[in-house]
């Protein structure tokens, strides 16, 4: 079964990682319950097929970053970024990509919760294993309001540019 709108995001663990503490979290991964950090925000969810890949990097993540301010000021809370990588390269892709302070880069490391979103695919066949659709959601206290995923190889209807106009 696959997320729609109206449906209440399903509780899982996403892991981020700090090079510097940063509150109550340690340097390193840090592992925080979705039901949790989504709990009375207006979060503006994609998610991308790998990180350091050509769409995602070139793209996909670059248009958040262009649009932050913009996104925010529509009532945002929070932006994430959710890939099936691990927290360690979720942080070095935020370094290189300038998304520190803007946008929380989550691995699901395992695709546990991409699975639970009914939002992945099988990318075996060509060595990249199990990875997730790449998708936009607008999720209200854990609640989707608006959910667009992509066709296969397209940067479209999950961009920045698109989910502003949802705003």
């Amino acid at each position: 079964m696959s997320l729609n709108t109206g449906d209440t995001l399903p509780d899982g663990s996403l892991q981020e990682y700090f090079d510097e503490p940063n509150g109550a979290c340690a340097i390193g991964p840090n592992t925080f319950k979705v039901s949790e950090i989504a709990k009375d925000k207006t979060v503006v969810l994609f998610a991308v097929p790998g990180a350091f890949t050509p769409g995602c990097s070139l793209q996909h993540v670059p248009g958040y970053v262009k649009h932050y301010d913009e996104i925010k000021s529509k009532g945002v809370d929070e932006i994430w970024c959710v890939s099936v990588n691990d927290a360690f390269v979720m942080g070095a892709w935020a370094r290189d990509q300038k998304t520190i302070g803007k946008i929380r880069m989550f691995g699901d490391g395992s695709a546990i919760w991409t699975k639970a979103l009914g939002l992945e695919f099988d990318l075996s066949a060509r060595g990249m294993g199990v990875r997730s659709k790449r998708y936009a959601a607008i999720v209200r206290n854990g609640v989707v309001s608006f959910l667009a995923v992509e066709p296969q190889g397209k940067v479209d209807v999950s961009s920045a540019e698109s989910v502003l106009k949802q705003l």
